[in-house]
């Protein structure tokens, strides 16, 4: 099977098959090579449906929860986008695939100059990667859209703070087995909505902070 077709198969049996309908999604998983941001020794995995290792521990998404993440964000081209975890860049090149720019954090060192990497192989401009951890995030930024892609234990409202007025927050919160995908909804400077999407199992984030043990 050629990599158009394994890619193509990867589409339409585990995207698509997952109520990901979006057009611009689609076409998106189609343009970024996902084969190129993975390992050598693991590339014969790049277009099945499960978490492929990279360094650190960490793990790559899978494409379904790659292609619900970018159909839930609506991106129409021209948002500023904030991603918490960059990995390999993957889902770095889709966001910047789909937007106007990325800025993207990376806790791991090794990662984040493999993803600048991946980056920069591509062409792709308007993508800035630094290695920093985002637990201890602290801005006044806003962004239109804002994708984390590790797991909180809890939610964490310092992330959907830095949403502009109508931007979206993609974000998994919980603990193994289960974990709820939620989108959050900037709709005025002090209101928000959130709807839970699916439920999934991803890596936690480096340094989140941890439920609150019970007191007697």
């Amino acid at each position: 099977m050629s990599t158009v077709q394994a890619r193509e198969q990867m589409i339409e049996q585990q995207v698509r098959a997952w109520d990901v309908l979006d057009a611009r999604v689609l076409e998106t998983l189609r343009k970024v090579p996902r084969e190129a941001f993975v390992s050598p020794q693991h590339r014969f995995l790049a277009f099945a449906d499960v978490e492929i290792p990279l360094a650190c521990g960490q793990h790559m998404l899978r494409p379904s929860v790659v292609g619900r993440l970018l159909q839930a964000l609506t991106l129409t081209g021209g948002e500023r986008v904030l991603e918490v975890g960059a990995g390999s860049g993957f889902v770095t090149a889709c966001l910047r695939s789909a937007a106007a720019s990325v800025h993207s954090l990376e806790i791991f060192p090794e990662l984040a100059e493999l993803a600048r990497r991946n980056i920069a192989s591509l062409g792709l401009r308007d993508v800035e990667i630094l290695t920093q951890d985002a637990a201890r995030l602290d801005s006044d930024t806003r962004y239109d859209a804002i994708a984390v892609t590790a797991s909180l234990p809890v939610p964490d409202e310092r992330f959907q703070r830095q949403l502009a007025v109508g931007g979206r927050l993609f974000v998994v919160v919980g603990t193994p087995p289960v974990m709820e995908a939620r989108l959050v909804r900037r709709i005025t400077e002090d209101a928000w909505g959130m709807e839970s999407l699916f439920e999934t199992v991803i890596d936690p984030l480096v340094h989140a902070t941890s439920p609150q043990g019970f007191v007697f």
